[in-house]
C-alpha cells in the first residue's frame, strides 16, 4: 500500500486527544437505540470470535486423539467444521459483524460530513479566499474516511490481534507451562517491535518513491501538453532524455523501497519461524519423554499458525492507522478554525421596514499596512438610489462586502434602519439584501433551480414570472429542455448575458428591501440592456438601491453619485453635478 508522502505522526498527543473529544458525539449514536444495539452485538461477536479461536485448536487436538484411538469421531468432526464455519475473515461471525457495522459506519460518516460541511459554510469569506477549495474538500474527504478506517481497524483488526496474543500466552502457560507462554510472548513481541521499527525505517524510501513517481508523470504530461513548443524548438531528444532520467530516478528509488520491503518480510519470517521452531522442538522433546501427546502438538501448531495469519497484515494496519491519524488531525484542525465574523451570543433579529442604509465613518483594511476604506460616510435614504463610481481598487466592491457583513469594520459602523449590523443576525441581514453581481456564478443544475435559489419555496409560476421580468423567459422556452436546461459548471453553457439575466430573475424572485447592483447590465447588448434597465428600475422602485457603475449613462437616474478613489469619497452629487 502506498504511503502518503506528507504524513508524519501527530506532534502533541495531548492536543490531539483534546481535539478528538469533539468527535465523540459523532462516534456514538446517542439518539438511535437501534444503532446502539448493533454496536453492542458487534462487540459480542468480537468476543465470540476470540472464544472460537481458543476452541478450534483444542477441537483439533480432540479430533486427532480420537482418530488415533481408531474411533469414528463424527461428532468431533461436526464441531470442528462448525467452528471453522464461524472463524476467519469469511466466517459467519466476521460476516455478521461487518454487516451490522455498515449502518454504524454510515452514521459516523454522515454525521461528521454534515458537521464539516456546515462548519465550512459558516467560515468567513477571508478563509475561503485564502484556501484552495479542492484542498479543503480533500482534507474533509480524507478526514472523514480516516475516522471510519481507524475505528474499524482498531476494533476489528488491531485489538483482536493483540487480545488473541495475550490469550495465547495465558492459555499455553495454563495448558502446558511457563516455557510455552514465554516462547509465544517473545515471538509475538519481537514480531510487533521489528515490524514497527522497520516500517518506520522504510517509510522514507517509500515517500521518495512516491515523489519521484509524481515527478515522472508530471514530466510526461507537461511535455505532451506543450507538444507544439516541443516541435517548434525541435526539442524531442531533450524531452525524451528528461523523461528517461525521471524514469531511472524513480526506478532507483523503487528498487530501494522494494529491497526494504523484502528485508522487512524476511525479518518477520525469521522471527516467526524461530518461534515456531523453538515451540515445536520443545513439544517434540516433551512427547518423547511422555509428558505431552501428539494431540497437544497438533493443538500447539494449529494455534500458532492461526495467530500468524493476522500478524502478516500488522505492518499494513500500522501504516494505515498512522496515515489516518494524520488525516484525521488535519480535519480536526479545520474544525478548530473559527469564523472571523460571528453573531453575538444574543444577537437581535433585524427588523427592516424602510431599508435606510448608513455608513458612519467606516474604515476598513484587509491588510493593516494598506488601508482600503478611510472614514467613509454616506446615507442611502429609504427608496432612493446611490451609485458608486471610480477606478478599480477604490473600495467599491469592499463596500458591498461590508454591507453583507462578510467582514466587520475596524472603525465606524454600518446601520440598517438604525440597527448596527454587527448586533443582528447575519442570516436576517442577508435575507433582506439582494444582489445582481457583475460576474454571475451559477450552480451546475437547471435554470429553474438557479432562479428558485432566490426564494427556495417559490412555485414554478413565480419562477417564470421572475424570468419574464428579467427578459429571459422567451429565451429559456427556446432551449430544448426549457427551464430544465442544465447550465453547466459555473453556468458556462450560458452566455454572459443569459447568466446575468438569470441572476436578475433570481433577485427579482427574492424581492428584497435593499438591492445591490454590481454593473448588472455590463454583459448585455444595447437593446437588451435598455429592457433590463427598465426591469431593474421597476424592481428598485421604493427600494433602497446601491449601484456600482463604470459608465455614467447607466446611473443617470441615481439620486446621488459617490466618486471613490484610494478608499475615500472624493466627490459626491447627482449626475449633472458629476458631469
Amino acid at each position: 500500500m502506498a504511503d502518503d508522502p506528507k504524513y508524519a505522526p501527530p506532534k502533541k498527543l495531548g492536543e490531539f486527544l483534546s481535539k478528538s473529544k469533539k468527535l465523540l458525539p459523532f462516534l456514538w449514536p446517542a439518539h438511535d437505540v437501534k444503532l446502539q444495539m448493533f454496536i453492542l452485538i458487534c462487540m459480542l461477536l468480537l468476543v465470540s470470535g476470540r472464544i472460537v479461536n481458543v476452541m478450534l485448536p483444542y477441537q483439533n487436538k480432540v479430533l486427532v486423539e480420537g482418530l488415533k484411538r481408531g474411533e469414528f469421531v463424527w461428532k468431533e468432526i461436526l464441531v470442528f467444521v462448525a467452528l471453522r464455519f464461524l472463524q476467519g475473515n469469511v466466517g459467519l461471525l466476521n460476516t455478521l459483524q461487518n454487516f451490522l457495522w455498515i449502518p454504524v459506519g454510515q452514521f459516523t460518516t454522515c454525521e461528521i460530513s454534515v458537521k464539516m460541511f456546515e462548519h465550512l459554510l459558516n467560515l468567513s469569506l477571508r478563509f475561503h479566499l485564502n484556501r484552495k477549495t479542492g484542498e479543503i474538500l480533500r482534507v474533509q474527504d480524507r478526514g472523514v474516511s480516516s475516522i471510519v478506517s481507524i475505528l474499524s481497524s482498531f476494533l476489528f483488526d488491531v485489538v483482536p490481534t493483540l487480545v488473541d496474543i495475550a490469550i495465547a500466552v495465558v492459555y499455553f502457560t495454563y495448558a502446558f507451562d511457563i516455557f510455552f507462554g514465554m516462547i509465544v510472548f517473545m515471538t509475538m513481541s519481537l514480531y510487533l517491535v521489528s515490524t514497527i521499527i522497520m516500517t518506520e525505517w522504510r517509510t522514507k524510501y517509500r515517500r521518495l518513491t512516491n515523489l519521484l513517481d509524481n515527478a515522472m508523470e508530471s514530466k510526461a504530461v507537461d511535455s505532451l501538453l506543450n507538444y507544439e513548443n516541443v516541435k517548434l524548438y525541435s526539442a524531442e531528444p531533450f524531452e525524451v532524455k528528461q523523461y528517461s532520467d525521471a524514469i531511472k530516478s524513480y526506478q532507483r528509488a523503487d528498487k530501494k523501497s522494494n529491497i526494504t520491503l523484502y528485508i522487512l518480510n524476511t525479518t518477520q519470517n525469521v522471527v516467526i519461524q524461530l518461534g515456531l521452531l523453538a515451540g515445536c522442538l520443545l513439544c517434540a522433546s516433551r512427547i518423547k519423554r511422555g509428558e505431552m501427546s501428539v494431540g497437544d502438538f497438533i493443538m500447539y501448531l494449529t494455534y500458532i499458525i492461526q495467530l500468524y495469519g493476522p500478524l502478516n497484515w500488522f505492518g499494513n494496519y500500522y501504516r494505515v492507522i498512522q496515515k489516518n491519524f494524520v488525516d484525521m488531525e488535519k480535519m480536526l484542525d479545520l474544525l478548530q478554525e473559527l469564523p472571523e465574523v460571528r453573531d453575538l451570543p444574543h444577537a437581535e433579529p433585524l427588523t427592516v421596514q424602510k431599508g435606510e442604509v448608513v455608513f458612519d465613518n467606516v474604515s476598513f483594511h484587509y491588510d493593516p499596512r494598506v488601508p482600503t476604506l478611510k472614514n467613509i460616510s454616506f446615507t442611502i435614504p429609504s427608496g432612493s438610489t446611490v451609485a458608486l463610481v471610480g477606478p478599480s481598487g477604490g473600495g467599491k466592491s469592499t463596500i458591498f462586502r461590508l454591507l453583507f457583513r462578510f467582514y466587520d469594520v475596524q472603525n465606524g459602523r454600518i446601520l440598517v434602519d438604525g440597527q448596527d449590523i454587527r448586533h443582528v443576525r447575519q442570516r436576517d441581514l442577508r435575507s433582506c439584501i439582494g444582489i445582481v453581481p457583475q460576474d454571475t456564478v451559477l450552480f451546475n443544475d437547471s435554470i429553474r433551480y438557479n432562479i428558485r435559489y432566490g426564494k427556495i419555496g417559490a412555485t414554478d409560476n413565480q419562477v417564470e414570472d421572475a424570468a419574464v421580468a428579467a427578459q429571459i423567459h422567451d429565451k429559456i422556452l427556446g432551449f430544448p429542455d426549457g427551464y430544465d436546461t442544465k447550465v453547466g459548471e459555473r453556468g458556462l453553457r450560458l452566455s454572459g448575458g443569459e447568466k446575468q439575466r438569470v441572476a436578475i430573475a433570481r433577485t427579482l424572485l427574492k424581492n428584497p428591501q435593499i438591492v445591490l447592483l454590481d454593473e448588472a447590465t455590463s454583459a448585455l447588448d444595447t437593446h437588451t440592456e435598455r429592457h433590463i434597465q427598465k426591469s431593474l428600475r421597476r424592481m428598485t422602485v421604493n427600494r433602497t438601491t446601491l449601484i456600482i457603475a463604470h459608465r455614467l449613462s447607466t446611473i443617470v437616474h441615481a439620486d446621488q453619485i459617490l466618486v471613490l478613489q484610494g478608499g475615500e469619497i472624493v466627490e459626491r452629487g447627482n449626475n449633472k453635478d458629476i458631469l
